[in-house]
C-alpha cells in the first residue's frame, strides 16, 4: 500500500467512526470486559478519532515528514505495548506505525482488547492490504526491529532493559497540572472540569494537581465541577473516593471535602482517582520554574495562554482542551513518527 492508499483508509475509518455504524455491539463488549470505559468514555473517544481522521488533518500532520514519508520503500516489523487507562489510548502509535508503511505488532492491553482489535477489523474490511500488516496479540512480541512501549515507571525500567538493543521509545508515567491565577473565566473553569474529571482523571493528559495564587476563592472553582458530580454514582470511582477518604480521616489528614472529590493541599502531582492535589503560590515565575524542573512528569499544563511564557518546555494547552490533543502533540513530547521514519 501506498502513502495515498493508507491516508485514503484511515480517512474512511474517520467515517465510520463518526457514523457510529455496527460499533453498538462492539461498546457494548468493551463496556462489560472494563467497568471504567463506560459508554460515554467510548463514545468519547471514538468522536475524537471520528473527527480527527479525516483527510485535510492527516495531511496536515504528515507534511513535515516529507519526503522522506512519501518516498520510504522498507517496511520493519514495529513492536507496540499499549496502555489501557483509557479507550483507545494506544491508537495513535497504531495509526503512526502504519501510516509510516512499517508492520505492527501490538501487545494489547488487558484493560483494553476489544476496540483496538475492533478498529483493525474495520480497516481490514476497507483495505484487506492491512490483514498482512496488523498482528495483536495478548503475548510476548516476537522478532521485533523496533519497539514503543508504555506504561508506569516500574514497567519502564524492565522495558528499557530487555529492549535496549532495538530501537525504543519507552514512556512512563506522566499527569497534567494547571496553573490559576483567579482571572478565569467560568467557560475557563468548566473546561477545567472537564480536563481533570474526563476519563474518571485517569489519563495522563488529566489534570490531578492544581496550583492556585494565596487567597484564591474556591467557590467558583467548585461551583464548575459540580458538572461532574455524576460520578459518584458510578462504584468504582465511589469505592476510591470512599477508600481514600478513610485513609485521610485515620491519618487526620487535612482535606476539603467536595462530596464526589477530596481536594487535599499536597507535594505530589500525581493522585488517586477521586482525589486531586494543590499548592499555594504567591511568586508566579517560581512556579513556572518548579515546572520545569519537573517537565519529565508532566504531559501538559493547563493553563490561560497568557498565564505561562510560550517558550515553557512543557507544552500549555488552554483549559478544557487535555483530551482534545492534534496528531502532532505526542506522548512525552517524543516525534513517534519521526523515530518510525528514522529507524529504516
Amino acid at each position: 500500500m501506498n502513502l495515498e492508499q493508507r491516508i485514503s483508509s484511515f480517512t474512511q475509518l474517520g467515517e465510520v467512526l463518526r457514523s457510529g455504524k455496527n460499533l453498538l455491539k462492539v461498546v457494548e463488549e468493551a463496556e462489560r470486559q472494563n467497568a471504567w470505559f463506560t459508554r460515554d468514555n467510548i463514545h468519547k473517544a471514538l468522536s475524537y478519532w471520528g473527527n480527527v481522521l479525516n483527510k485535510a488533518t492527516l495531511e496536515h500532520w504528515l507534511e513535515r515528514y516529507y519526503p522522506a514519508l512519501s518516498n520510504k520503500t522498507v517496511s520493519k516489523r514495529v513492536g507496540v505495548i499499549m496502555a489501557g487507562n483509557i479507550p483507545m489510548v494506544g491508537f495513535h502509535d497504531m495509526l503512526s506505525v502504519l501510516l509510516s508503511g512499517h508492520h505492527l505488532t501490538a501487545r494489547l492491553s488487558s484493560q483494553d482488547s476489544v476496540l483496538i482489535p475492533a478498529i483493525a477489523g474495520i480497516l481490514e474490511t476497507i483495505s484487506p492490504g492491512w490483514a498482512g500488516r496488523i498482528k495483536l496479540t495478548s503475548g510476548e512480541i516476537e522478532n521485533p526491529e523496533a519497539i514503543i512501549a508504555t506504561g508506569s515507571n516500574n514497567t519502564a525500567r524492565y522495558f528499557n532493559y530487555y529492549f535496549a538493543k532495538f530501537p525504543h521509545i519507552i514512556r512512563k508515567n506522566r499527569t497534567a497540572v494547571a496553573v490559576l491565577d483567579g482571572a478565569e473565566t467560568s467557560d475557563d473553569l468548566k473546561g477545567l472540569a472537564t480536563d481533570i474529571f474526563s476519563y474518571f482523571g485517569l489519563g495522563c493528559r488529566n489534570v490531578s494537581k492544581l496550583y492556585l495564587p494565596e487567597g484564591y476563592d474556591i467557590k467558583p472553582l467548585h461551583e464548575a465541577l459540580l458538572q461532574y458530580q455524576e460520578l459518584f454514582h458510578h462504584p468504582k470511582y465511589r469505592n476510591n473516593l470512599d477508600y481514600y477518604k478513610s485513609i485521610y480521616l485515620v491519618n487526620r489528614t487535612r482535606f476539603l471535602d467536595g462530596v464526589f472529590y477530596l481536594f487535599i493541599e499536597a507535594e505530589p502531582l500525581t493522585t488517586p482517582v477521586a482525589v486531586l492535589h494543590y499548592a499555594s503560590y504567591r511568586n508566579l515565575d517560581k512556579v513556572s520554574s518548579a515546572l520545569s524542573n519537573q517537565k519529565e512528569e508532566i504531559q501538559c499544563i493547563v493553563a490561560r495562554k497568557s498565564l505561562m511564557e510560550e517558550n515553557h518546555p512543557c507544552s500549555v494547552v488552554e483549559p478544557g482542551d487535555t483530551q482534545q490533543p492534534s496528531l502532532s502533540d505526542y506522548a512525552d513530547g517524543v516525534d513517534t513518527m519521526a523515530f518510525l521514519l528514522e529507524i529504516i
